[in-house]
């Protein structure tokens, strides 16, 4: 008779297990709407054992939108080696081809948006903060576009992000033509 060993997870691997769950949970009801019972639940762990993996709701939070920057900082380094052009512009163009495709996954999308409405938690502000430093400095070289087109890269972002979360795509009106054009 066969007997079968039952292997127990690492904390790394139930760490991205909760990681997997919570975006989505804080993606749908935001940092102050969702319970890290809530999350305990979804990911089938105690809430005591989220508390183990991780040390706060503020610090489960700060690593999602370190998930998120990572995810595009790498979307942002694809698209410029894909670039033939030495040209900012050109570099531009594709990394924000690439910002639109990430943030066309809604979960990324609204863990972004909810942690710039988060801001008055210190550990989320702080993760925030160093989200677009790195964004910002990773831009910055890989494209060696001015400060100008930098601002306006991530302008143009941050419009991307509120058309995208309010579906403007599908909105028939002059205001939604002008600001997709």
């Amino acid at each position: 008779m066969e007997t079968r060993t039952r292997q127990r997870s690492t904390a790394e691997e139930r760490r991205a297990t909760v990681m997997h769950t919570a975006i989505k949970s804080f993606a749908e009801r935001g940092y102050y709407g969702t319970s890290t019972m809530d999350v305990a639940k979804a990911a089938g762990i105690s809430q005591g054992y989220l508390y183990r993996l991780f040390k706060d709701k503020e610090t489960l939070f700060a690593a999602l939108v370190d998930y998120c920057s990572d995810r595009l900082r790498e979307a942002a380094a694809a698209a410029a080696t894909s670039v033939r052009s030495t040209d900012p512009e050109a570099v531009l163009q594709a990394m924000t081809a690439s910002y639109d495709d990430v943030i066309a996954d809604r979960d990324v999308l609204m863990i972004l948006m909810h942690a710039q409405c988060s801001t008055g938690e210190p550990v989320i502000a702080e993760a925030v903060r160093t989200c677009y430093a790195k964004q910002v400095e990773y831009v910055r070289a890989a494209s060696g576009a001015s400060d100008e087109q930098i601002r306006r890269y991530f302008a143009d972002g941050l419009l991307s992000n509120v058309m995208m979360a309010i579906d403007a795509a599908s909105v028939d009106a002059p205001w939604a033509r002008t600001l997709r054009s």
